[in-house]
């Protein structure tokens, strides 16, 4: 059982930074990991994904503000998020996904998740 612990998530102003970290009960490498995100009355949205070779994708929707990362020892997995907007306010959720290493990617990660954790919140205001 994969067990997943975010933190980092707060209140920003547009323009803003944050840096959300995921504790992971396994070794990060090992499995296709990533961030998807909620807000209220919307679907589930993959936001980035990282492959056990380390192959990252990323939401049209992120590019270029957002980087996903872990650790050397892979128990820990980070989301740095830059120039954020408004339209980023939602649940951010870290995850493991039964996917191998070629479908490890943000258009099917959502439709296979395995486990993830509590969330965090990001509010962004304008």
């Amino acid at each position: 059982q994969v067990q997943l612990v975010e933190s980092g998530g707060g209140s920003v102003q547009a323009g803003g930074s944050l840096r959300l970290s995921c504790a992971a009960s396994v070794i990060t490498y090992s499995y296709c990991m990533g961030w998807f995100r909620q807000a209220p009355g919307k679907e589930r949205e993959g936001v980035t994904t990282i492959a056990t070779d380390g192959t990252t994708t990323y939401a049209d929707s992120v590019k270029g503000r957002v980087t996903i990362s872990r650790d050397t020892a892979g128990n820990t997995l980070y989301l740095q998020m830059n120039s954020l907007n408004p339209e980023d306010t939602a649940m951010y959720y870290c995850a493991a996904a039964s996917l191998g290493r070629l479908l490890c990617t943000v258009t099917y990660f959502v439709y296979n998740l395995r486990s993830w954790g509590q969330g965090t919140q990001v509010t962004v205001s304008s």
